[in-house]
């Protein structure tokens, strides 16, 4: 994404609420299946998603320190006993932070990048997103984001896939039918392929 550009404030929680659906939906005997992240199991993805709440609650905050200067691959958090739980109040204090006007403004750190608080908001948006449909089609639940959210989320994709090293969150874009659901456009940006399951 251009860090130049104005981005308006985006509600999370809808996204962070529905995440924390999907999480609440995962079966104990399928925290060892693969998801659409080549090196994580469900559980690994769990653990990655507490583990990016907390520290893009941090970016919100300007909570500059080892939660916004640790690399995202530095290393997971362990999935506690309660952990479905406690993704629900990470998730939910992830949206409540991004909630602050001051969250946008200015710059900010996230996974040991400076970037504006904006784009930070974005970035957010997309993780939170994205990773919400890897744990959905590895565990087969539904996954239906608004259309308001997939629309910034690929505007900010398509920037990067349109650059001069074509490039998404999780790999160099995978090609969709321009006439695919968004949602599959937007997956495909990222990286991911959109028909992906578990016996692939």
């Amino acid at each position: 994404m251009d860090t130049h550009t104005r981005t308006d404030a985006i509600d999370l929680g809808p996204a962070c609420a529905r995440t924390a659906r999907v999480a609440e939906g995962v079966r104990d005997e399928q925290l060892d299946g693969p998801t659409p992240c080549p090196d994580y199991s469900v559980r690994m993805l769990l653990a990655h998603v507490a583990g990016l709440a907390t520290g893009l609650a941090a970016t919100a905050r300007k909570d500059f320190g080892p939660l916004t200067d640790t690399a995202p691959g530095a290393g997971l958090p362990e999935l506690g006993a309660r952990w479905r739980g406690d993704l629900e109040r990470l998730l939910g204090e992830l949206a409540e932070a991004w909630r602050d006007p001051a969250a946008w403004q200015g710059q900010s750190r996230a996974g040991s990048v400076d970037l504006p608080g904006a784009v930070g908001g974005v970035v957010t948006l997309n993780e939170v997103l994205l990773h919400g449909w890897d744990l959905a089609r590895a565990t087969g639940q539904r996954y239906e984001p608004g259309e308001a959210e997939l629309r910034v989320s690929y505007a900010a994709l398509d920037a990067a896939a349109k650059g001069d090293v074509p490039r998404g969150p999780f790999g160099p874009p995978v090609p969709v039918a321009e006439d695919a659901p968004l949602l599959d456009r937007v997956v495909g940006l990222s990286g991911r392929d959109p028909g992906w399951t578990p016996g692939r």
